[in-house]
């Protein structure tokens, strides 16, 4: 861990729609204003590891967090040899492989290759060789570590992202879970509207299942009026495993 200090420290999976649009958000906060962000890494494969991905999630999710370990590995070699500063350029550069694309068929599937973590690799001007990290599993232990510290700051029954604000000793907390970025100028009050309620001693949760699909390009659901549909942990209900 660099001894910099951050102001915000934001856990990050590629394969998260929700951190996504939030990282994008948190990303025009530190633009106008004067926080530092620290990229790190959460997986949602690891922190899902004990259940059954046949009955508990809609089907593709165990290949998707998969491939989102897999670039996780990768990120850890970049910010191991290259420095974290890279960190928020590779993710962005995911989104510009990934989610700001077009809807098309097999696009999901060629994450996590080294093929697609290449082209990430080099839209973030970094050695396209470290692409081969994604087949090292001995970068696992890395990233479970950082899952286990951010989970250890907002207990276990949470998703991603998760955001510490004023690390290791100021608040954390998972989401906010939002579903279309912010404008400019929603991005600042919203986080200051944020920080307030999570700096309240007694706040724990704000919660409603109900929830409109991440407006994102590639999943083909953006819309001028989205509809809501019911969620739970994490997935849409209805697209689950009737048991």
């Amino acid at each position: 861990m660099s001894q910099e200090k951050y102001d915000i420290e934001f856990f990050w999976d590629p394969i998260c729609p929700f951190a996504w649009v939030t990282s994008r958000w948190v990303e025009k906060v530190a633009q106008q204003t004067s926080y530092s962000v620290d990229w790190r890494f959460i997986s949602l494969r690891i922190l899902n590891k004990d259940k059954d991905y046949e009955t508990d999630f809609p089907p593709g999710y165990e290949q998707g967090h998969t491939a989102g370990l897999r670039f996780l590995r990768a990120a850890a070699k970049v910010r191991e040899e290259h420095g974290r500063e890279h960190m928020s350029a590779l993710y962005r550069a995911f989104g510009t492989h990934y989610w700001e694309l077009n809807q098309q068929p097999g696009l999901r599937k060629q994450l996590g290759t080294v093929e697609h973590t290449e082209r990430c690799l080099g839209t973030a001007g970094l050695p396209t060789s470290l692409a081969s990290a994604v087949d090292d599993p001995e970068w696992d232990s890395v990233i479970e570590s950082e899952t286990e510290l951010a989970l250890s700051r907002t207990g276990r029954d949470v998703g991603t992202p998760i955001i510490s604000f004023q690390p290791p000793t100021g608040l954390s907390f998972f989401g906010p879970v939002i579903s279309r970025v912010p404008t400019d100028e929603e991005a600042v009050p919203l986080w200051d509207a944020v920080i307030e309620l999570a700096s309240f001693p007694g706040f724990a949760e704000m919660k409603r299942s109900l929830r409109e699909a991440p407006q994102i390009n590639v999943l083909g659901t953006l819309e001028s009026n989205p509809v809501m549909e019911d969620w739970e942990a994490g997935s849409r209900k209805a697209h689950k495993p009737s048991n």
